[in-house]
């Protein structure tokens, strides 16, 4: 009699269904299905709240799990096993039994601007006075209106490749896009000038993309550990960490940079108003090893210097829009 075989450990993975979250899902797939040959990785899609409401601005919707409820659900009715996330995206509070499991190798976090062809060969600041810019992020946008008042802002929704389309027809004169989801859908030709920080600190998490599971799932935990990456995870957790004591969602004017030199850890954080003209701005170095300490330190330190005040008329401002 020949042997039974034992039937192959399946392991489900959730993800948007939109094409950049599906690239970033298929390759969190691969490099799990290279390093455990013996389990097999299906990929399961859903669509998300963000995702079907394209024609009011994200922050009039709200934040909180605005990409990423739906999935969270189907990993607390064990539909799937753990989620594949663009870290920004993913709220600094999780829901309770779930967490963050895994945080993979970082790419290019910066933004970038990406212009319609009348304007090759500019950059921002070269731009005509009243180009139009299309931002849906709140952090681009009081940023750039602090650094380049005389241009003017619109919102723009939809995927990557319809915002393009809606460039490339003539409705804005140029984007701002993360350099990140541009290279992972091999658009990086598109990318015209990459904004430095000086100009835009970029969003917490940005570039890196963040694995959700359920808490104390051992099994998927040691899995997923395979494409973990502690420089980017330390640097994450210390953004992550400023942006959830400053009690800001994803759609607040909250940047940040981070920068490992060694054994230190250098944090940069900016907390902007809506029309550009108040900016709160400071940095922290400490330990690496102690990420959300820096983290919680200088949210402090912004708080001191007036950021809260700023948070407070953006909920209120956003509340009555």
């Amino acid at each position: 009699m020949s042997p039974v075989s034992s039937p192959t450990r399946v392991i489900r993975i959730g993800s948007r269904k939109s094409q950049l979250a599906l690239v970033q899902t298929y390759w969190v797939q691969e490099q799990l299905q290279k390093a455990h040959p013996d389990i097999h990785f299906e990929v399961h899609t859903m669509s998300t709240h963000g995702d079907k409401v394209l024609d009011v601005a994200l922050a009039k919707i709200g934040d909180k799990g605005l990409f990423t409820k739906e999935l969270e659900v189907g990993m607390l009715n064990q539909e799937i096993d753990f989620a594949v996330h663009s870290l920004k995206d993913l709220p600094t509070r999780l829901p309770e039994g779930l967490m963050l499991g895994a945080v993979s190798e970082r790419e290019n976090p910066a933004d970038a601007l990406v212009l319609h062809e009348k304007h090759a060969g500019k950059q921002i600041d070269t731009l005509p006075e009243g180009a139009v810019i299309g931002t849906s992020s709140l952090r681009r946008l009081a940023q750039l209106r602090h650094h380049f008042p005389h241009l003017s802002f619109k919102d723009v929704r939809g995927n990557l490749n319809t915002r393009l389309a809606k460039l490339d027809a003539g409705e804005y004169d140029a984007l701002i896009l993360a350099v990140a989801g541009l290279e992972r859908l091999g658009m990086a030709d598109r990318v015209h000038q990459v904004l430095p920080s000086e100009i835009s600190l970029h969003a917490v998490g940005q570039g890196a993309l963040g694995i959700e599971c359920r808490s104390g799932d051992s099994e998927v935990l040691s899995v997923i550990r395979a494409i973990e990456h502690l420089p980017t995870t330390r640097r994450c957790l210390a953004e992550r960490a400023f942006l959830r004591s400053l009690e800001g969602g994803c759609q607040v004017p909250i940047g940040v940079n981070t920068v490992l030199e060694g054994d230190s850890l250098i944090l940069t954080g900016v907390v902007a108003s809506l029309d550009g003209k108040t900016v709160v701005k400071d940095q922290v170095s400490g330990p690496a090893e102690d990420p959300e300490t820096l983290g919680n330190t200088l949210a402090a330190r912004l708080r001191e210097q007036g950021a809260q005040e700023i948070l407070n008329s953006i909920f209120q401002e956003v509340g009555r829009a």
